[in-house]
This record gives C-alpha cells, sequence and structure tokens, in this order.
C-alpha cells in the first residue's frame, strides 16, 4: 500500500505545529490514542526536524509527513528526520521535480488551474488544494474535476468537524487536513486528554458509524413472521416481506430459517466502507471476506468478532 492510499484510509491529516519538539511524542500519542496514526508536522518552527525524528523513532507505526516546507534544504532534513511524505503550501517546480526525481511522496499546495497543470506535468495524483474554503471549497474543487477529472485533492484550510464530511463526500477528495484537531491553546497547556478527544470527535464524525439494522435468525418462516408481526405492532412499523426475510421497517430483519452459531446480526452503517474497516483495523478488529454486488462495488464486510452472540457487519451507507 502506496503513502497515498494510506493517507486516503485515514481520511483525516492533523497539521500540528510545535514550539518545542518534546511536545512532538505525546501529542502523537494523543492523536494515536484518539485512533489516527497521522500527524503533518510543519516546518512552522524551527523545532520541526527534531520533532520528526523524535516521533519517527518513538512512534513507528505514525504515518508522518513534513508540512509547510518551502526549500529543498528543508526537504532534504525532512526525510533525514524520518518524515515519508512532503507536502508544500504552494506549487514550487524545484521542489516537486526534487521530490519526483529522489522517489519521495510530495502533495504539492495548488490554487489554481495553472498549479494543476504543473502537477499534471510531475505524473502526480494527488494534490493538496489551499486554502481550500477561500478558494470555494466544494464548488471549487467539482470545478476543477471538470478538466482535470485525473487529479485527486487533499484540502486544507479552512476544513473543520462541521464541513468536513462536505468535502470527503466529493469522490475526488482522498483526505482532508487541519489543525482543529490539535488547537494551539491544547498543545501549549500539554492537555493532551483535549486532543485525544477532538481526535476521536473528529474520527466518529468522518466515519459515521451508526446501527443500521439488527437481524435475527429463526428457526423456520413462520416463526420469522410472527416475530414480524409483533414487532410492528409494537413499533407500527409496515412489514416488507421477502423471499429470505421479512423486514419491520428499516430496523428489524427477521430471517427465515437459523444460521449455525449465531443468533443474529447487527448492520453498522458508514459513510465509506474502506476507511470504515482500515480504522476498526487499527483498533485491533478483523473482517471477513467483503460482500460485492453485481456491479462489483462493496456493499458489507463482516468483522470476525461477534458481540453476544450476534454477527456484526459494516454497510456502505
Amino acid at each position: 500500500m502506496d503513502m497515498i492510499e494510506q493517507l486516503s484510509l485515514a481520511g483525516l491529516v492533523p497539521v500540528i505545529k510545535v514550539d518545542d519538539a518534546a511536545d512532538a511524542v505525546p501529542l502523537c500519542k494523543a492523536m494515536l490514542k484518539g485512533g489516527l496514526p497521522v500527524a503533518e508536522i510543519t516546518f512552522r518552527t524551527a523545532a520541526a526536524p527534531e520533532a520528526i525524528a523524535s516521533v519517527r523513532q518513538s512512534l513507528p507505526e505514525c504515518i508522518l509527513g513534513a508540512g509547510t516546507v518551502l526549500t529543498i534544504e528543508q526537504v532534504k532534513a525532512a526525510v533525514a528526520a524520518g518524515a515519508a511524505y512532503i507536502l508544500t503550501p504552494g506549487f514550487n517546480p524545484k521542489i516537486v521535480g526534487y521530490c519526483v526525481e529522489h522517489g519521495i511522496t510530495i502533495i504539492p499546495g495548488c490554487a489554481c488551474p495553472g498549479d494543476i497543470e504543473g502537477a499534471l506535468e510531475f505524473g502526480l495524483k494527488l494534490v493538496k488544494i489551499f486554502p481550500a474554503e477561500v478558494l470555494g471549497g466544494v464548488k471549487f474543487l467539482k470545478a476543477l474535476s471538470g478538466p482535470y477529472p485525473q487529479m485527486n485533492y487533499l484540502p486544507t484550510g479552512g476544513v473543520n468537524e462541521q464541513n468536513l464530511i462536505d468535502y470527503l463526500a466529493f469522490p475526488k477528495v482522498k483526505a482532508v487536513g487541519g489543525s482543529w484537531m490539535v488547537p494551539g491553546d491544547a498543545v501549549k497547556a500539554k492537555d493532551w486528554d483535549t486532543i485525544t478527544a477532538q481526535t476521536r470527535r473528529a474520527i466518529n464524525k468522518m466515519l459515521g458509524l451508526e446501527l443500521a439494522h439488527i437481524g435475527i435468525y429463526n428457526a423456520d418462516a413462520k416463526t420469522a413472521e410472527e416475530g414480524a408481526r409483533m414487532l410492528s405492532l409494537i413499533t407500527g412499523m409496515e412489514i416488507k416481506d421477502g423471499a429470505k426475510a421479512a423486514f419491520v421497517g428499516d430496523d428489524f430483519e427477521m430471517m427465515k430459517s437459523p444460521k449455525a452459531d449465531v443468533l443474529g446480526h447487527i448492520a453498522i452503517s458508514t459513510t465509506d466502507l474502506a476507511r470504515a474497516k482500515w480504522h476498526l483495523e487499527k483498533r485491533g478488529f478483523s473482517f471477513e471476506e467483503p460482500i460485492v454486488n453485481y456491479e462489483g462495488k462493496t456493499t458489507a464486510v463482516y468483522l470476525k468478532q461477534r458481540v453476544c452472540g450476534f454477527a456484526l457487519h459494516l454497510l456502505q451507507k
């Protein structure tokens, strides 16, 4: 899996500014505790190289990048310290050319069609859009995608918990970046619990995990239909009968046959199946082979773990 694919699955790239390199490891540990193994440490302070080196040594699982890189010398310093990818605020052909020549993942900042064309000349498939909100937000990205359908985007600048879903809903947006998960006052106060909470809240918002329905396996069709009628009387939901199951509204699926060693299933919907699977794997869960529909699209995937005799599966919204 290449670096861009990993960032896409992570979905969030927190932008970090540290004045004291000693804060970098506890800060990244706080984000890891919140569920996000990603960091972009910016070269906005002289502490950046030391901060990157300390995180790389202490937290090798962190997908660590260097941001606000303005010179080739900074690229060299960032890579030497352990950064796995480089982000620039603008499109600098010299920096991009150096990174491409040396096999360094580079995500340059772009703000206009000319920048996009420059990135395409170097064979890039992902660029940062900065400052995204000032430039027009999602509408701007959709406009760019007309003449440049092959390009993908990582918007930063004005992206926050309130609008990140709007950005990520656009298929050309592979991830979003921002500093709202790591507010400067919390870093200065060494308030790592706040950063953990902010990170966890951002991930939950992005994944949109929520109960879709509960499936119950029954001994036979008659038992399933009786159960469906009872639930319908209680809830007022209509019954939609099918060959294999009777749905009560959209909330209960009464299966008409039993399944060995399982009482039923709990379906949890998500805004992005692949991304949710990746994040849950980071939390220690494992998965069966995905369910693919006739169009070749993955629509659901079962976890190997069970809860009180119930199977669990993720469902694409």
